[in-house]
């Protein structure tokens, strides 16, 4: 069952000032931990739409990308994670941390090609 009491555009998709703070203002690692994040959104879901019915795979990968997120700060995704961690099996879940994880990538992206510029 999906918990729509909470929508993630009540939350940040990226929180820079949180991720500043945990980096001490390292642009380039908070650059680093941005990348590293995308890449493991991307892993993640793909492994998510392999886990099949094994509940405890989809627990263990659903909460490591939650704490991923939450670290670096994106909030929405953490939250999208907590709010799906035991619905193993349903596909509605998949989509609903599917759905953040797009907007999270697209935030990345984007806040990647703006510290090039």
């Amino acid at each position: 069952m999906l918990d729509r009491s909470r929508t993630h555009a009540d939350t940040a998709l990226l929180d820079g000032a949180h991720l500043h703070r945990y980096t001490g203002g390292d642009v380039a690692l908070e650059v680093e931990l941005y990348g590293l994040l995308r890449g493991q959104i991307v892993s993640t879901l793909d492994a998510l739409a392999r886990a099949g019915d094994d509940a405890v795979l989809w627990q263990r990968l659903v909460h490591t990308l939650k704490g991923a997120a939450r670290g670096v700060g994106a909030m929405a995704l953490g939250d999208a994670c907590a709010a799906q961690e035991s619905h193993a099996n349903d596909p509605a879940a998949l989509e609903a941390i599917r759905a953040v994880a797009d907007e999270t990538l697209a935030a990345i992206d984007t806040e990647l090609e703006r510290r090039a510029a």
